[in-house]
């Protein structure tokens, strides 16, 4: 008999997806290389230019951000979702009674999805905020997903995050990676985007792309390629979301509040069912395409390595145990693979190393560093990266 692995996290998103479905159901029927500034400018000013690198992106790269009335509506727990007055921010809470979480008001076939989020603070163990694209609710059997899924600890220990995709209904090939930040989500507002065309995949944090996935023959129907809702939810994961179930929610720091703002919905509307396009949805994504942040530079891809090498801490493309033969998407990068064992887990030795950045280290005195990973203006990153 086969058994079919299945991790914590594709064992509950299938909960998670269910319970999405019916929601979904009643809702719908940069700046150049800021590492080298730093050396020169004193903390404060450091510390502005990141900030105001960070609100820059979404005008560096040439996009529009819009109101949630205009491309969101409620996905379940309208209670617990607080729209600013102005209606271009929106946060999700989790307490006692239940989770929340928005959606698109269409589905999108190809396109760029962001969002500035700061997450919850203090202790935060159990939960997942999750940021993602996904077709389940139409196509319950061959769903498409991207994903972000933020995954809360206790306190004193960073939040982690991983990176995921499927593609039609290809749950049992999970393509996680898991990696810590450079910086404390729970702090400030940093953008998170999933870049998703009919030749690549790219996650970026703030301008940094940390994840390319390039479509080929040999992932077949595995690359995600139907009409897909963007989805932002905040959810109790007691069962698997930190040290597999250990710490659990507590719900004595309720509420748990993350705030999503400057939201961008570029992409070209579809009808799921006929996949009937939008007009000029040719052009659109002919655009979207030859846009700077569809192709990453040389430059950025030094960005990107260096980011991979210090905060990557599993990736599937390691996991020989798991995938005797790498997926064929998998680009093996022996600058990284060095780094983990055949479990595609960080070597032992390295924990320590890679688990040391500086927002998460307590110092007696001196202020503290923003970011060791410069962020960089459309089509261009830190060149020392």
């Amino acid at each position: 008999m086969n058994v079919i692995y299945k991790s914590p996290n594709e064992r509950n998103r299938s909960e998670e997806m269910e319970t999405n479905k019916r929601n979904t159901q009643k809702q719908k029927q940069n700046m150049g290389c800021l590492r080298s500034l730093s050396q020169t400018l004193t903390p404060i000013s450091f510390l502005f230019l990141s900030l105001l690198s960070i609100a820059n992106f979404a005008a560096a790269f040439n996009l529009s951000t819009i109101t949630f009335d205009q491309g969101y509506s409620p996905l379940f727990s309208d209670f617990n979702i607080i729209r600013s007055d102005d209606d271009k921010s929106v946060s999700l809470l989790l307490n006692r009674l239940s989770g929340s979480g928005f959606i698109s008001s269409d589905y999108y076939n190809y396109g760029l999805f962001s969002a500035n989020i700061k997450l919850p603070s203090n202790y935060s163990a159990g939960i997942v905020v999750a940021f993602y694209m996904s077709n389940g609710d139409v196509f319950e059997k061959t769903h498409d997903e991207l994903d972000f899924e933020f995954l809360g600890n206790i306190h004193g220990r960073p939040w982690r995050f991983q990176t995921n995709l499927y593609g039609n209904g290809s749950t049992h090939r999970g393509r996680e990676e898991r990696y810590t930040l450079w910086f404390d989500p729970a702090k400030e507002f940093h953008r998170y985007t999933i870049l998703w065309t009919s030749k690549n995949i790219i996650f970026y944090v703030d301008d940094v792309p940390i994840r390319e996935v390039v479509r080929s023959k040999a992932m077949g129907a595995d690359y995600p390629s139907k009409p897909m809702s963007l989805y932002a939810t905040i959810w109790d994961a007691s069962t698997w979301a930190t040290n597999g179930g250990k710490y659990k929610v507590n719900y004595r720091f309720q509420p748990f509040v993350s705030e999503f703002s400057d939201l961008v919905l570029q992409g070209c509307p579809v009808d799921p069912i006929q996949q009937l396009p939008a007009p000029d949805c040719n052009n659109s994504t002919a655009a979207l395409e030859a846009a700077n942040f569809s192709n990453i530079t040389a430059e950025g891809r030094k960005s990107m390595s260096r980011f991979r090498e210090r905060y990557m801490y599993y990736s599937y493309c390691y996991d020989t145990v798991r995938y005797p033969v790498p997926p064929p998407e998998c680009m093996i990068v022996p600058s990284e693979q060095h780094l983990f064992k055949e479990t595609g887990k960080l070597k032992d030795a390295l924990k320590m190393k890679f688990g040391r950045h500086p927002t998460h280290r307590r110092r007696s005195r001196g202020p503290k560093r923003k970011s060791q990973v410069p962020v960089a203006q459309a089509g261009q990153a830190a060149s020392d990266m």
